[in-house]
């Protein structure tokens, strides 16, 4: 069962935390959240599941970035979230897909106990472009049949920034196999 934006707005800061809050965010059962004006993006030909992988970090400026297909693209919330008792997901918007912009394909379901700002993959189908603070996904909270233990892995609890894949830790990292460097700017130039 999702909460309504009632039950939302009246377990804030007792099964639920967001930060910073407002009220005028709120839809019917899910609470929309803002991008940060950071981004990662790899910078690897070939990403290894096996390995960490290479990044930068991207600003978004107020005047907004245009993302490039064939990207990925890491972001963030603003906003910092606690949830106990509670199933915490997060979706894109109707309204970026749209666009052809898709945000958390892969990473919408949170855990019991998760603490902390919201990893977001974004990749486009053409390109768009993007601005910071602007509301670019929904948070929903499902009740939890059954008792369950909270969320406590050093993976990604208590984030406060962008988290890359750390799937690397469970595969048994090997670094002998050293990739290629993706030229991120000659490619961005060439379109």
């Amino acid at each position: 069962m999702l909460l309504s934006s009632e039950e939302i707005l009246r377990r804030q800061n007792h099964d639920l935390t967001i930060s910073p809050f407002n009220p005028s965010r709120l839809n019917p059962n899910s609470y929309d959240l803002s991008l940060h004006n950071e981004l990662l993006i790899y910078e690897e030909i070939v990403l290894d599941a096996a390995a960490p992988n290479r990044y930068r970090r991207i600003e978004i400026p107020a005047e907004g970035l245009i993302l490039q297909p064939n990207f990925l693209y890491l972001g963030r919330t603003v906003e910092y979230t606690e949830t106990h008792r509670l199933v915490p997901m997060v979706r894109g918007r109707a309204s970026l897909s749209r666009l052809g912009l898709f945000v958390c394909p892969g990473g919408s379901l949170g855990h019991c106990g998760y603490c902390g700002t919201w990893t977001l993959e974004l990749h486009c189908v053409q390109p768009v472009k993007i601005y910071p603070g602007m509301q670019v996904c929904q948070i929903l909270y499902a009740e939890l049949a059954g008792h369950c233990e909270d969320y406590s892995s050093d993976k990604h609890q208590n984030s406060h920034d962008i988290q890359p894949s750390h799937l690397y830790r469970e595969l048994g990292f090997d670094d002998s196999d050293v990739q290629m460097e993706l030229n991120f700017d000659s490619i961005v130039a060439d379109r």
